[in-house]
Order: structure tokens, then sequence, then C-alpha cells
């Protein structure tokens, strides 16, 4: 028995030791071969492995609360979604909105309040793609503090709540019963890789014509550009 137990450890390391020469073997192969690049360090990966999850798995420590939050979305991001989150030209709509009409109206107002499901998806979005033009630019801090404030002006948290990882990944949303699992795929068209059409691909139109998507500059650099100008 012990002679067995001895030959499976001794297949299993044979067996990691394989992997592990494989795997770096490829990479050095890769790496040889394509002539460029590096492998990445578990430091390097961690600057990119910022998702949370809906349930907050992920969320930094950290804190903030909505007067805080106040003070800075006056300064980066008024100029976008407006002094009070109501939106301006193309760029969405932050505050109000009702939930019952998602379902019942025929433009429903889909912002922070009555459309997204989950609060910690807020500060991920935030963090990663705010304010535009300067992503990634917020501390967790000031993360915090805006997403307490855009919570508060929808009347989902009071004002003075203070958010960390755990109070926010507590708060239920107005539409967190909103969204469900649709085991239909989404087009039902058959796979194709080859031949798919009978006549060349033609575009119907673009989200510029359909002015769905902001054009241009954000405006902190459209006036920054203003000011050389003049």
């Amino acid at each position: 028995m012990f002679r067995l137990v001895k030959l499976e450890l001794l297949i299993v390391t044979v067996v990691a030791v394989a992997a592990v020469s494989l795997m770096s073997g490829n990479a050095a192969t890769n790496q040889s071969r394509l002539g460029v690049g590096e492998l990445a360090g578990l430091e390097e990966i961690s600057r990119w492995d910022i998702d949370i999850r809906p349930d907050g798995l992920g969320l930094p420590q950290g804190h903030g609360d909505a007067k805080l939050g106040e003070a800075i979305y006056a300064e980066r991001c008024a100029s976008c979604h407006g002094d009070f989150g109501e939106g301006r030209g193309n760029y969405p709509v932050l505050v109000g909105g009702n939930p019952k009409e998602l379902k019942t109206g025929e433009r429903p107002e889909k912002t922070v309040g009555s459309f997204w499901p989950y609060a910690p998806i807020l500060f991920d979005y935030i963090r990663r793609a705010m304010p535009f033009g300067e992503a990634q630019s917020l501390t967790a801090d000031e993360t915090y503090a805006l997403t307490a404030f855009l919570l508060s002006m929808n009347d989902i948290i009071a004002e003075e709540t203070v958010l960390n990882a755990q109070s926010l990944a507590a708060i239920t949303m107005p539409n967190a019963d909103g969204f469900y699992f649709d085991p239909e795929p989404d087009v039902v068209n058959t796979s194709c890789m080859n031949d798919c059409t009978a006549g060349p691909v033609k575009i119907a139109s673009f989200a510029r014509i359909l002015d769905v998507t902001p054009d241009g500059l954000p405006p902190i650099e459209q006036a920054q550009a203003d000011d050389k100008d003049n």
C-alpha cells in the first residue's frame, strides 16, 4: 500500500512538472517566434483585474458619502451629465425614471435609479470608464463618493449614508427583479462562417447618423481646445 501511494505521488509530480515545463516552453517558443512583448507578471495582471461582480466581490477598500460625491460630480461629471443628472446632448441621463415604465412605457427613461439592477456595478463602471476621456483617474474613495451621490439623487440611499464594500453590496436596487435569464438565442439564423450572403454586405446606417452617440471631444477637452484657438 505504501509503495502504491509513493508511486501515485511520483506520477502526479512528474505530470505537474511536465505541464509546467510545457507551458513555459510554449511561452518561450511563442516569444522567440513572434519577437515582441514579454510575459505579463502578476502585478501587471492585477492592474487590469479590476472588474466587480454584481454581488460586490472585487470592491476595493475605501469609503465615501454623497456630500463629497456632489463636489466631485460638479467638477468632473456635470459638464456631460448635467448639474442634476439630467444629461446633456447625447450624454445619458443618470437620475429619474420609473422602473414600472420599463414594461409599460413606450420610451422609458433608463437611469441608474430606474434601470440598473445591481449597485456594485455602478461603482465598477465609474471606476473603469469615467470621467469620459479620463477613465481610471478616480481613487476608490472618490468612486465610492460618486456612487453614493448618484444613489442618493435617485432616492435609493439617504444622503448621509457612507458607502464601502460592505454597505454598497447590501443595497437592493429598484429594478433588481427586472432582469432574467433568457435561454433563447440572440439570433435565429444558422451559424455561418463562409459565403453567408448572396452579395456584398451593405451597412444600413451609422451610429453617428442616427445621433445616438456623443460626437467630438468631451466638453472639458473641447473647452480647452477652444481656449487654445482663442
